[in-house]
């Protein structure tokens, strides 16, 4: 049977109109969904009988097995959960002053190969579907009993090498009658797929578009970043460009800052000449040591040095702080190291 949470309710509508029902039952079926958190198409209540007994015969809600959990001093926790076939996926939710944000995983593994990143140390095996991402949201949010106010999709995987998937999954949890979720308050993050980002600049969607660039030259960034050798920062950033111009929609350039490679005042310069003129700002990340990589996090004083010099020089700039360092839950740190979690008990 078709997993329900797979279906935007414009397919749901279209289906239930090709079995002859009214497609208006379609919001109903979405309130009682993501909204009333009822997942037997007997007890939806105004939801005719033939059409419950058609629902019941035809699809599944299929929701997520939780293997362990995790939670940080700062009040993040990560569930490592099991999907139907039995891989395992991280989800992360943080708690900030402005609401609750939950990291979403696109993919079983990540082939993108980032240098400095544990999800990278999986390959990919499979992407996930769209209403497996929504899963995630329904599951953390049920499990910390919550109403999340923001999501990034910034877990494990590429969300735009899954762009079908990730565009799914973006329209159930903004939908009104679906999980309802602003769009200015989603994030998507992508390693830099060129034709994927002018793809979704022709969306015209309000979500928030985040990159990791990470270097601001091209031999550094091709070190750690191997997406750099097919999309080059000039390539890269001439997509942003189209972006911005076509949504006018300020972006967001991710940048980890790493001790001894990329943080260092000529680092910042050639930051703030690279991106001068594009709308948008940088997010700079503090390193989340993986014991797997040579990597160091830059010092304090390094990071504001470099923060205050791209403020100096008109670039707008935050530097991150950190959540779920403890547990493996912050950036760069998501993996789900299967075959030893399954056997540790993950604890």
């Amino acid at each position: 049977m078709k997993n329900l949470l797979d279906y935007t309710i414009k397919e749901l509508e279209n289906r239930l109109l090709e079995d002859g029902f009214k497609p208006y039952a379609a919001r109903q079926v979405f309130e009682w969904i993501y909204q009333k958190k009822q997942f037997d198409f007997y007890k939806m209540t105004n939801i005719a009988k033939p059409l419950q007994k058609k629902l019941s015969n035809t699809f599944t809600i299929n929701t997520l097995e939780v293997f362990s959990e995790k939670r940080a001093s700062d009040g993040t926790i990560k569930w490592l959960f099991v999907l139907e076939d039995g891989a395992l996926i991280e989800t992360v939710l943080m708690r900030h002053p402005y609401g609750d944000s939950i990291c979403v995983t696109s993919q079983v593994g990540c082939s993108i190969g980032c240098a400095f990143c544990a999800s990278g140390l999986e390959k990919k095996t499979r992407d996930l579907r769209g209403g497996e991402m929504v899963a995630q949201v329904m599951s953390a949010a049920a499990l910390a009993n919550l109403k999340p106010t923001h999501v990034v999709i910034m877990g494990t995987g590429e969300p735009f090498d899954n762009y079908n998937e990730t565009m799914r999954f973006i329209d159930i949890v903004n939908a009104p009658y679906g999980l309802a979720i602003g769009a200015r308050h989603i994030t998507v993050s992508t390693s830099g797929i060129v034709p994927k980002i002018d793809q979704f600049a022709k969306e015209k969607r309000q979500v928030n578009l985040a990159i990791s660039l990470h270097a601001a030259d091209n031999e550094t960034r091709s070190k750690l970043m191997r997406i750099n050798n097919v999309y080059p920062l000039e390539s890269l950033l001439d997509s942003v460009k189209r972006y911005v111009k076509t949504t006018n929609r300020r972006v967001t350039f991710e940048y980890i800052l790493l001790g001894g490679v990329n943080d260092s005042i000529a680092d910042a310069d050639r930051l703030s000449d690279c991106i001068r003129g594009i709308n948008g700002y940088v997010n700079l990340i503090p390193y989340n040591s993986v014991g797997e990589f040579p990597f160091v996090p830059s010092s304090t004083k390094t990071a504001k040095a470099f923060h205050d010099r791209l403020m100096k020089r008109g670039i707008n700039a935050t530097l991150r702080r950190e959540k779920g360092a403890d547990i493996d839950a912050a950036c760069g740190q998501l993996r789900t190291n299967t075959i030893q979690e399954r056997k540790k008990g993950y604890d």
